[in-house]
């Protein structure tokens, strides 16, 4: 049996009374790529910063690496990579700069952070442009550093929030590609998104959240027996959705 990763129960957060992530029931399994799909105003950043131990729950419960994450965060964060939706980098320092300042927060020290630092740079494609600074960097280019950034310490979990809104679909195919070969060398994904076309294209498993909560979660072919008996038919990711939620792609994006 699979390793448990992440497991959550009953993990609410209010604001104002208002149940922005309510009683959320998740599990994630060693190797998977998770994708958690939903809306804009969904939950889902607010799941991950929970995850993260940015944001406290306001009920329920978190485990990661099968211990309690409020408890134990000293243990769990140095083993997590956090890819935030806003780009975590600072301008003013150069690319290997960034790497650097990011990974040594992690303890990593002398050769070995050398090293991190070269191979992150190497891995998402920026050794070439590693003494360039940041904020002069490209849309796509800044995703990819902020990936390295969170990288560099080798963590057990990569955690992305919506890390391609915005880019060219070059650097979103790049990115893509990139958390494919993370998860196949061990890594632990899970990737939020609402952009069908991703998920569908990567994920091993997903969750379809809307207004907090999860309403669905399976492989794709679990969550298309959810509306067809016909093995044979095929159905689309936004097909699911729309039949499960009764918003169109348009809703689901937010435009």
């Amino acid at each position: 049996m699979s390793e448990t990763i992440i497991r959550t129960e009953g993990l609410t957060k209010k604001y104002d009374n208002r149940a922005v992530v309510d009683s959320l029931k998740l599990e994630i399994k060693k190797g998977e790529i998770f994708g958690l799909l939903g809306p804009n105003g969904a939950g889902k950043s607010t799941t991950i910063n929970m995850l993260c131990s940015i944001t406290k729950a306001t009920a329920g419960s978190i485990e990661i690496f099968g211990v309690n994450a409020a408890k134990h965060k000293r243990k769990i964060l140095p083993r997590i990579g956090y890819i935030p939706q806003e780009l975590a980098i600072h301008d003013r320092l150069k690319a290997w700069e960034n790497v650097e300042l990011f990974t040594s927060l992690y303890g990593v020290k002398g050769k070995a952070l050398k090293k991190a630092v070269d191979e992150s740079l190497e891995y998402v494609g920026l050794t070439d442009s590693r003494s360039q600074y940041a904020g002069n960097f490209s849309g796509g280019m800044k995703r990819r550093l902020n990936i390295a950034c969170a990288i560099g310490h080798q963590p057990d979990l990569l955690i992305f929030d919506e890390p391609t809104v915005g880019i060219d679909p070059q650097s979103r195919n790049f990115i893509l590609k990139k958390i494919k070969e993370s998860n196949q060398a061990g890594a632990t994904v899970l990737y939020t998104s609402h952009y069908m076309e991703e998920i569908e294209t990567i994920c091993t498993r997903i969750a379809i959240m809307d207004n907090g909560r999860i309403i669905a979660s399976g492989t794709k072919e679990e969550l298309k027996n959810l509306i067809s008996d016909d093995p044979c038919k095929d159905i689309s990711l936004e097909e699911i959705f729309l039949t499960l939620t009764g918003k169109s792609l348009r809703d689901y994006a937010g435009l």
